[in-house]
């Protein structure tokens, strides 16, 4: 049988054996996590299992890689920077399973994480794939890595929880599903979430409706209404359980133009459910407004009694661009002067909507965001599914994997102080029209290049499964977290000298670039604390 140790940053294809060369040895520190592979193909049919040294295993989670198929592997305009541009089976789901019912000349891959949690030194581990043994050594350097600084966002999709599990949003069941799905999300660097105030209007068809998940309960009392916010408080609670610092509310006004309300769902006075405001609700709306006056008082209260007031940050509409600027203003004035007091943020890439002050942090895609760099205090970026030229960082299945992980010191170089992402867990098609199996269809029925619309796959019984994306994205984390480890020790300018003058567009492509300057940083590091590695 055929076996290689690989880094993180191959992905390994049945049909293709890796060219990669094979990692062996690695450095990181106690409270980091390290992912490895060992690639396999074996000459017979069989199952095949994976074993760690005795003295490791309890220190190591196995993951078999799963393939799954891609549709839309890139746009047409897409750049050169992709494995390949080709339908057809990709790996991505990591299953935690350390055996793999393999067929002969195929090749697999076991997934290896190893978090040390205070053990230190030379970690000399075999990995046992089948019959065939490997030798990993792993140098844990024994101090810590900073906390996570970037705010990072990967927007949460109550209604796929409810679409896909068939369960009520917010009920018991909801939450039990929500715990481990926001629980995967902050283990791998989310600690800001979006949060459905009402049902959130994004990538939804005009006069269509998706699952309502609407957090504040809103009975109608003539022509005012009263406002229920307990169900925001049980989220609040849960989300601050399980890690999360920052909270960021739902969209006042529908995507690209800020023409129309939300989804709002009220209890009338007969007792009935039904919605009040929603595509039927024109941007200038006098009793929308009313409404959001009347909510901004009881919500302004609900943040100070929480004290929430430096965690939250408030939207208008989402990607607006230059032909939405008169309607975006207007209602930019309007939100301004209700909640003004907090951070107001979007993702947009025209500066002009800055300029004029229509926004407090705009965020800008990574292929924009060198016209926002040095010219805003609050220096946010983001992707999505159109950055896919100019070799800006992104993690399609089709990408390769350094393409999703370079993104870590690119924000560290350039101070970002947050990220967004829209996709953590949308199983929906293009503006909701359907919804879909992740399993079976991973490009949101063609019209997203696989990967882009979510990380995590949903569970059999409502565990979130991780991808290798979203893996490799945390070791991007980890990256920011040791050159501000290096830099507190020496200086910014000898941190950012490692870097050289890479952008956002320009940067070398090659794993072995970040795998080397990790452990160049690394080394930095051990010798200005001055303490020898056994």
């Amino acid at each position: 049988m055929k076996i290689k140790i690989l880094s993180s940053l191959e992905k390994v294809f049945s049909d293709t054996e890796p060219e990669a060369k094979e990692r062996c040895s690695y450095s990181i520190f106690q409270n980091e996590r390290l992912s490895f592979q060992a690639a396999f193909c074996a000459d017979a049919d069989g199952e095949i299992k994976a074993r760690v040294s005795p003295a490791y295993s309890d220190y190591v989670t196995v993951y078999s890689v799963k393939d799954v198929p891609v549709g839309l592997a890139a746009f047409d305009f897409s750049d050169d920077f992709f494995i390949k541009k080709t339908s057809g089976m990709y790996p991505d789901i990591l299953v935690p399973d350390d055996t793999v019912n393999a067929e002969s000349g195929k090749w697999y891959s076991f997934w290896f994480e190893f978090e040390p949690a205070g053990i230190s030194g030379k970690c000399e581990m075999k990995i046992t794939v089948g019959a065939e043994t490997r030798k990993v050594s792993v140098n844990v350097i024994p101090a810590d890595l900073p906390g996570q600084t970037l705010i990072y966002t990967n927007w949460f999709h109550c209604d796929a929880i409810c679409d896909y599990y068939g369960v009520e949003a917010f009920s018991d069941e909801f939450y039990d599903i929500f715990r481990s799905f926001v629980s995967a999300a902050v283990r791998h660097g989310m600690n800001c979430i979006l949060t459905p105030l009402f049902t959130p209007a994004l990538d939804t068809a005009v006069g269509g409706e998706r699952t309502t998940a609407q957090l504040v309960g809103v009975t109608e009392a003539g022509d005012s209404w009263r406002f229920d916010l307990s169900g925001l408080k049980k989220w609040v609670d849960i989300c601050r359980s399980l890690g999360i610092r920052y909270f960021e509310m739902s969209h006042f006004f529908t995507q690209w133009g800020a023409e129309h309300a939300p989804k709002i769902i009220a209890t009338g006075a007969d007792g009935v459910r039904r919605k009040i405001f929603g595509w039927e609700t024109e941007t200038h709306s006098e009793s929308y407004e009313r409404f959001l006056t009347a909510f901004a008082s009881d919500l302004k209260e609900f943040i100070r009694d929480n004290s929430l007031e430096n965690s939250v940050f408030f939207h208008i509409s989402d990607e607006p661009d230059s032909d939405h600027i008169e309607t975006y203003a207007y209602r930019a004035e309007f939100i301004k002067n209700l909640f003004g007091e907090f951070p107001i943020i979007d993702a947009l890439s025209d500066y002009e909507f800055y300029e004029k002050g229509f926004v407090d942090i705009p965020i800008p895609n990574v292929n924009s965001a060198g016209k926002f760099y040095g010219k805003v205090p609050h220096f946010w970026t983001y992707y999505c599914c159109g950055q896919c030229n100019e070799n800006v960082p992104n993690r399609f299945m089709a990408m390769p994997s350094v393409r999703n992980r370079v993104l870590g010191i690119l924000c560290y170089k350039y101070s970002v102080e947050g990220f967004l992402q829209w996709g953590y867990n949308f199983y929906n098609t293009q503006y909701s029209l359907k919804h879909i199996d992740p399993y079976e269809v991973t490009d949101a029925g063609g019209s997203f290049p696989s990967g882009d619309s979510f990380s995590v796959y949903p569970g059999k019984n409502g565990e979130a499964i991780c991808s290798l994306r979203l893996k490799v994205f945390y070791e991007a984390m980890q990256d920011i977290s040791a050159l501000k480890l290096l830099e507190s020790l020496t200086d910014k300018e000898t941190a950012d000298k490692l870097l050289g003058d890479i952008t956002f567009k320009d940067y070398p492509h090659s794993p072995d670039f970040l795998l080397y300057l990790r452990e160049r940083i690394n080394g930095l590091i051990q010798s200005n604390f001055k303490f020898d590695i056994l």
